[in-house]
């Protein structure tokens, strides 16, 4: 049963892969456009983190998970190796949760 919905999006995944190339000869985009693509991407990768981030079934989400999200984007910042990265959040958040702060 949940073996079709799985292949529906595989395929509908490889014909958005495919269709880059295959369209890339026959539309141009102009430079314009290209940078506001790029800061669309940007602006929706950020209201993805911010929104899984902050919010928890329906609210706030508590200042540990903001707070360790934090400290994994300094530990990034300073192109720590990613293990360095993602335990260093995880401390930090949990440090804070144990603290009594959620």
């Amino acid at each position: 049963m949940t073996l079709l919905p799985i292949l529906v999006l595989a395929a509908g995944t490889y014909a958005f892969r495919l269709a880059g190339p295959l369209l890339s000869q026959r539309m141009q985009v102009s430079a314009r456009v290209q940078g506001l693509l790029s800061l669309s991407a940007i602006a929706l990768l950020t209201a993805l983190v911010a929104t899984a981030t902050l919010t928890s079934n329906g609210g706030f989400s508590g200042w540990a998970r903001p707070a360790g999200v934090l400290a994994g984007a300094v530990l990034a910042w300073r192109k720590l190796p990613f293990i360095v990265v993602v335990v260093g959040a995880a401390g930090v958040a949990a440090l804070l949760r144990m603290s009594g702060v959620s």
